[in-house]
């Protein structure tokens, strides 16, 4: 379910106009507005770590940053990514020096920048793996408690516009497919209700969960929703994506 302040996010960059493709610069640009850190990074992931596909970044500092580490298979978005847990490092040069074990080669570089906080969120849904928020910051220093659920409020709304841009629809407005509360066509809207007696989730989650599945196997959403229809896909709750495949024809 949509936290209020997730919601206000995705109205906020939603009504800012200009090309769909412009989404995830606007969250980076409001996240750097809303918290106090002076770099942000949006990059997608995959199972197997960075894809290198970099969405947003707010400086050129934090587009070398995010480079770099799918260049080096290593740092914060990595670790984040396939823990599926928030990298908090409010003091890199604590454990980002040259000899660290940690991130021995990012940490260093990322030091030589003028890095010294780094606070990296996974975008997952389930078992899928999305992309992930990374913030970046000139001085050391921990998340204050409300910054950090700012900072996760992000990230939610970061999962959202990835899994948009995937499959948006093309009939209508940047801001009502982003803030309303499901789809407009009439399969995805069968779709989505379907799964939420499958999995005893709400509209908005199983809408998540199937722009997710589409993301993760490369389909488009009303494709996906034809397939839950048609019966041919039943989600659940397992490890793999959500998703058990059956052939009704046996």
């Amino acid at each position: 379910m949509r936290s209020p302040r997730v919601a206000e996010i995705l109205s906020v960059i939603a009504d800012g106009g200009g090309e769909q493709v412009a989404l995830p610069a606007r969250l980076g640009a409001e996240c750097l507005s809303a918290l106090p850190v002076t770099g942000v990074g949006v990059a997608l992931m995959t199972a197997d770590g960075p894809s290198g596909v970099v969405l947003a970044a707010t400086d050129r500092r934090a587009r070398q940053l995010e480079e770099l580490q799918f260049a080096l298979g290593e740092g914060p978005c990595v670790e984040a990514s396939g823990s599926g847990r928030p990298v908090l490092q409010p003091d890199l040069a604590a454990t980002g020096s040259a000899g660290s074990a940690r991130w021995p080669r990012f940490g260093a570089a990322a030091l030589d920048a003028g890095v010294h906080a780094i606070f990296a969120f996974p975008l997952r849904v389930g078992a899928i793996h999305v992309g992930v928020l990374d913030l970046y910051r000139d001085t050391p220093g921990p998340l204050a408690t409300l910054e950090l659920a700012d900072a996760l409020a992000f990230a939610d709304a970061a999962t959202v516009v990835i899994l948009h841009l995937q499959d948006h629809d093309e009939h209508g407005g940047v801001s009502a497919a982003l803030t309303g509360p499901i789809d407009s066509q009439a399969e995805v809207h069968q779709a989505t209700g379907m799964i939420t007696i499958q999995v005893g989730i709400s509209l908005a989650e199983a809408l998540l969960r199937l722009r997710a599945h589409a993301y993760a196997t490369g389909r488009t959403v009303s494709a996906v929703a034809a397939d839950v229809v048609n019966r041919r896909l039943y989600f659940d709750d397992s490890e793999l994506g959500a998703i058990t495949q059956r052939d009704d024809r046996s």
